[in-house]
């Protein structure tokens, strides 16, 4: 699909995302109607209009399929390495996304800010997993800075965005699995927290209703 889209690169971006759109509804029939997976979405009275940081939960590559069709254009914050994969990194370049180095220190948060920022102007929803990489159902890891200066920075709310597809698709599984995922918008936390209530009330919630999900199934 990579090379049979070449031609899109050149649209204007709204076409661009218009194809893309097309092409993560075509996904979503083949998960359907050939693997059996659905999925549906809870809480989305609770993603405000305009610019928010969506804090979602990471299991497997399925979600980074849903993300635009969630959001319409969401900036989502990715490591730089991406976007120098031959050709895949030139979607990723055309999408806008925000691209962390996460090899420059101090240098990479600066850069994180100025395309947040140019993000948050042009009204996108700004996605990114607080934990930097796919933890499967049950697994603990560390809740990563960038959500808190993303949160402090930007003074927007963050809407924290559960979820349990690991457990049809797990991370690094060829296999996937027939059944219903679930994705979980939780209730806004406001700005104007200090950085550990912050990061305090994020993970309780994110990770409570997680796990929520993951034994309901």
């Amino acid at each position: 699909m990579c090379f049979a889209l070449l031609w899109t690169l050149v649209l204007p971006r709204r076409a661009f995302l218009n194809i893309v759109h097309l092409w993560l509804m075509q996904v979503i029939w083949i998960e359907k109607y050939i693997g059996g997976m659905t999925y549906r979405v809870i809480g989305q009275k609770y993603i405000p209009p305009g610019s928010c940081i969506i804090a979602a939960k990471h299991q497997s590559a399925w979600e980074t399929f849903k993300l635009h069709v969630l959001f319409d254009d969401p900036a989502i914050v990715l490591k730089k390495e991406l976007l120098n994969i031959p050709i895949w990194g030139w979607y990723l370049r055309r999408s806008g996304m925000i691209p962390i180095d996460r090899s420059a220190g101090s240098k990479a948060l600066s850069g994180m800010m100025e395309a947040a920022h140019k993000a948050a102007r042009a009204k996108r929803k700004i996605v990114i997993f607080p934990q930097g990489t796919r933890t499967a159902p049950g697994e603990e890891r560390t809740y990563k800075s960038g959500v808190a200066a993303l949160y402090q920075e930007l003074n927007l709310p963050v809407v924290p965005m559960a979820l349990n597809s690991g457990l049809l698709w797990p991370k690094n599984s060829f296999s996937k699995k027939p059944g219903m995922i679930t994705i979980e918008f939780l209730p806004p936390i406001a700005p104007g927290l200090d950085r550990t209530d912050f990061m305090t009330r994020l993970k309780d919630e994110l990770e409570g209703a997680t796990n929520r999900l993951v034994q309901k199934v």
